[in-house]
């Protein structure tokens, strides 16, 4: 089972820091980098990043994820962000996603060989998508802004951990702390979040933006930023409405139907942000998901069409099992990602290479342990 110590009380979120989120084998990313020497002058991994991670990993992932990490560097704007395209839609999303994913290989803001790309994928999230109100995004060119205000608090949120500058920490403390407050009042009636606010949306809600939205809150209430308990609550029964008897979650408190192997993985990963550990109904999506999702060396696993979405969170609450659910399923997941990776480092797939990539970066670095939000 999943270690508890990431909330001493699982019905609650509040504004306290969260001292015990992380098991004692996780690693500080400061004290990593600071053993490495040279790290700011190239952009290949070294050796910093394997002293993370105590099981044996195979040289092979090492190789896909330098290559990608390189990938997703060299593709960013000027500006400081990526896009679903090129152009394309989506900066908001896609720069937390791609951040993200350079950050789970333990660089900050300051040191590591990424710092630079991390500095300015925060300087664009804070300097021009974060507005007044605390929407981190742009409602007038994106129609489905609350993925990219979910992943964007997921980033910041990790990032002002690990930040060192005052200044920058008050700034962040300030965006997040509004971003939190916006994501409250754009739950719906239902305690869901659809891909608008829920003025915006006419309390239309949906499981996906729901998930971005709980683990965001998550991240943030880690790094200190209150966040309601009620709000949890109220996402945690949303989810709980949404199961069908097989333990799968439908696609909408109102357009409940057949049950969605990709909204259940990841519903599963938010509930355990949420402190859900142990019910029946974390237990009965479980099932649910192993049958569905877990054979992917047979080919009988599913997850129609949204596959990189699907395991990005199927592999956190796999990871989340221990290494013998864990390690027998890394291996074959890895296995599948490393054999379409492009030559030049990046992936390809539905919505984009920048999302794609990310996604299959982030998976492959979640046992390295670095980022609070994704351990144990």
């Amino acid at each position: 089972m999943p270690n508890r110590r990431a909330l001493s009380d699982a019905s609650r979120i509040d504004g306290a820091p969260d001292t015990a989120h992380a098991a004692p084998c996780n690693i500080d990313r400061r004290a990593a980098l600071a053993t490495a020497a040279g790290l700011t002058t190239g952009l290949s991994r070294a050796p910093w990043m394997a002293n993370a991670v105590a099981a044996k990993r195979d040289p092979a992932w090492t190789r896909a994820i330098d290559k990608g990490l390189t990938w997703v560097a060299q593709t960013q704007s000027n500006l400081g962000h990526w896009t679903s395209g090129n152009p394309g839609p989506y900066p908001t999303a896609m720069t937390a996603l791609g951040a993200t994913a350079l950050i789970c290989a333990g660089a900050t803001t300051t040191q590591g060989p990424f710092a630079r790309h991390i500095r300015r994928a925060v300087d664009f999230l804070v300097q021009k998508k974060a507005r007044p109100n605390g929407l981190i995004g742009d409602p007038l060119t994106d129609n489905r802004y609350t993925y990219g205000h979910g992943f964007s608090m997921l980033f910041l949120s990790q990032v002002l951990g690990e930040e060192e500058d005052r200044d920058r920490r008050s700034e962040l403390v300030d965006v997040l702390t509004r971003a939190v407050e916006f994501s409250v009042r754009a739950q719906t009636k239902s305690g869901g979040w659809g891909y608008v606010s829920a003025k915006d949306g006419n309390n239309f809600d949906e499981g996906s933006t729901t998930i971005t939205q709980v683990q965001g809150l998550r991240g943030c209430r880690n790094a200190g930023i209150a966040v309601p308990v009620d709000a949890i609550d109220q996402a945690k029964n949303y989810i709980y409405r949404c199961k069908n008897k097989d333990g799968g979650i439908s696609y909408s408190s109102r357009n409940r139907g057949s049950s969605r192997p990709a909204i259940t993985a990841a519903a599963l990963a938010s509930l355990y942000n949420a402190g859900d550990y142990d019910s029946q109904h974390q237990k009965q999506m479980y099932a649910y998901c192993k049958k569905t999702l877990h054979n992917i060396k047979t080919g009988t696993s599913r997850s129609f069409g949204h596959w990189h979405y699907t395991y990005l969170y199927y592999s956190q609450v796999v990871y989340r099992q221990g290494g013998g659910e864990w390690s027998p399923f890394r291996d074959n997941l890895f296995k599948k990602i490393l054999r379409e990776q492009n030559g030049n480092g990046s992936w390809t797939g539905n919505i984009g290479p920048i999302y794609v990539t990310a996604c299959n970066l982030i998976m492959m670095q979640l046992d390295q342990g670095y980022l609070p939000i994704y351990q144990r």
